[in-house]
């Protein structure tokens, strides 16, 4: 590839810039054959995908400070790496992504579907979810709680690469990404797999902290904001609330995630 085409491929998008990376809309990029490819950059991030054996790399690009820290901790890189001068990763994703020296090209990881899932353990499902920092902390989060997989749409949600790849930290080798077409379809599936499906808003009729779970459980997450659409609040068993004693009752859905999440899993049996 030609220094032309790469930066053409790393390039930002016109419109308002982000503050870690390349601005939202182009969580996944392209090469000049049309194929999907998944941008990964940082420590975290990138190490993990290197350790992720499911995980194909493509080409990484690491400072000499980085592929000596890499070697110091026994992490293999699995392809000959090209030692570069960090300004060179700078050019190519732009001077605000924290990249620590490290960027990947890897293919995307394989989905699985809902029939899939296991029959136990917490799922979380996203109910068009687009900012990726939220969804990247809400995976870091989804794998502290060792959550079975995330679903969400394949339309209205941030692409796995990028920023969103970033914020999880390492997650996304972590924890499985069901895309599905059709949110309320897919939580019909999983009510008739035994999941009881349990929607979080702000508005729900119930105390997360006081109604009866069981497992699997699939939690269901809408965006700030909007919160859960109808067709979804409609297909959930229950819908539930968190009940603070401040005077803010909302929180950031990252922040809301990981309180669920310590809720359910406690009550569940599982932080044992």
């Amino acid at each position: 590839m030609s220094d032309h085409d790469r930066k053409r491929r790393f390039q930002r998008p016109t419109g308002k810039p982000s503050r870690s990376g390349p601005a939202r809309g182009s969580w996944r990029e392209r090469n000049s054959h049309g194929d999907d490819v998944v941008i990964l950059y940082g420590w975290h991030t990138v190490a993990a995908a290197l350790a992720n054996p499911r995980r194909r790399i493509r080409k990484l690009m690491l400072t000499e400070n980085a592929a000596r820290r890499l070697a110091e901790e026994n992490i293999e890189t699995r392809i000959t790496p090209e030692i570069v001068r960090p300004q060179q990763i700078d050019h190519l994703l732009g001077p605000d992504a924290v990249h620590q020296g490290l960027l990947a090209e890897t293919d995307p990881l394989p989905t699985p579907s809902i029939e899939t899932l296991p029959e136990d353990g917490i799922v979380l499902v996203l109910d068009q979810i687009t900012d990726p920092h939220n969804v990247g902390a809400i995976m870091r989060s989804a794998a502290a709680f060792a959550v079975k997989a995330i679903v969400t749409t394949a339309r209205h949600s941030p692409e796995a690469t990028g920023v969103l790849a970033k914020s999880a930290s390492g997650a996304l080798e972590l924890v499985p990404l069901v895309l599905v077409q059709n949110l309320a379809r897919a939580l019909t599936a999983l009510n008739e797999r035994g999941f009881l499906t349990v929607g979080l808003d702000s508005a729900g009729e119930e105390n997360l902290a006081a109604v009866p779970l069981r497992q699997p459980l699939a939690l269901v997450l809408g965006a700030e904001g909007k919160g859960l659409r109808q067709l979804t609040r409609e297909t959930c068993d229950v819908m539930t609330r968190l009940d603070m004693p401040g005077d803010i009752k909302s929180l950031n859905v990252s922040n809301a995630a990981a309180l669920s999440l310590y809720i359910c899993a406690s009550r569940l049996g599982l932080m044992q």
